[in-house]
């Protein structure tokens, strides 16, 4: 293990970690003497109870801070990233709210300025590996906590992450609009191309009705305008084929969203993908599992 002899992390910014990772009384986080030293052999292949890292004192919050201002910057990084995923996953098992503003965007700048390689140096780290997986894991995150908001928090809550959703991968999303007392959910770019919203979280999967309600505005729309409907629950089988091919339209339903996010497929080229095979066999719903093997 290589080891810094300057620190990494400014004092402002861990006094942020020690918020984040709830490290102010000599904690972190959950984890107790066992799990931690368990999570860091398995996450990061380090014993964390190695001497070298209690210099300034045994407890878990200041080993992890002698560790993060020692090791080089790539590892802080790695641990970091462990970190947060483990507290997101803590965190929305257990219904908590966000406590420290801002803490997702505040760790990626961290981040992106302990992946920037110093003048000169030349390294094999991708400073974008990091962040990726940060915006990757928040996101799946955000998507399971819907599901434990109430029902009609839950509708506005989908839309609402849809257009994070997009933004993520740079579809310059837009909020719900109405025109003449029609709902569009809002809308995105994808390749030049503009493509309406429709977005249900039912418990019932969606069936034909609700596909042609959303032709039919489109068909209201500029011709060049496609369609995507986002089914939480799924589209029925009897739907789909009523429904036909050839239309405007692309689907998605919530596994393909879960498995994009899992799987650290951006969200830009499965919908290309979903494009394409739509214009080659004309079905409008073809699952990410189906078209991209692991």
């Amino acid at each position: 293990m290589q080891f810094n002899s300057t620190p990494n992390i400014r004092s402002i910014d861990m006094l942020f970690l020690d918020d984040v990772f709830d490290m102010g009384s000599g904690y972190v986080l959950n984890f107790s003497d066992r799990t931690f030293a368990g999570f860091f052999a398995e996450e990061l292949n380090i014993d964390i109870d190695d001497p070298v890292y209690a210099r300034n004192g045994g407890s878990k919050a200041k080993r992890l801070r002698c560790f993060l201002q020692t090791v080089n910057k790539p590892v802080v990084v790695q641990a970091l990233m462990a970190l947060w995923e483990y507290r997101e996953a803590v965190r929305i098992r257990a219904c908590k709210p966000e406590t420290v503003e801002g803490a997702e965007g505040r760790l990626l700048q961290l981040i992106s300025k302990l992946s920037e390689p110093a003048p000169g140096a030349q390294t094999s780290y991708t400073p974008t590996q990091a962040t990726d997986r940060l915006k990757f894991t928040t996101l799946k995150a955000d998507l399971l906590a819907l599901a434990q908001l109430s029902p009609h928090a839950r509708g506005y809550g989908f839309e609402v992450f849809l257009k994070k959703l997009f933004n993520a991968f740079g579809m310059a999303a837009r909020e719900p609009f109405n025109l003449k007392g029609e709902q569009i959910d809002g809308s995105f770019q994808l390749e030049n191309e503009i493509y309406l919203v429709e977005a249900k979280w039912h418990a019932q999967r969606i069936g034909v009705a609700e596909l042609h309600t959303f032709q039919g505005k489109l068909e209201q729309k500029a011709a060049w305008t496609r369609g995507l409907f986002v089914s939480d629950s799924g589209f029925t089988e009897e739907g789909l084929a009523a429904f036909g091919r050839g239309k405007r339209i692309i689907c998605m339903d919530g596994l393909d969203i879960f498995e994009c996010l899992d799987r650290g497929l951006p969200l830009n080229l499965v919908l290309s993908a979903k494009v394409r095979r739509a214009a080659e066999t004309g079905a409008p719903f073809v699952r990410v599992r189906d078209m991209f093997t692991k």
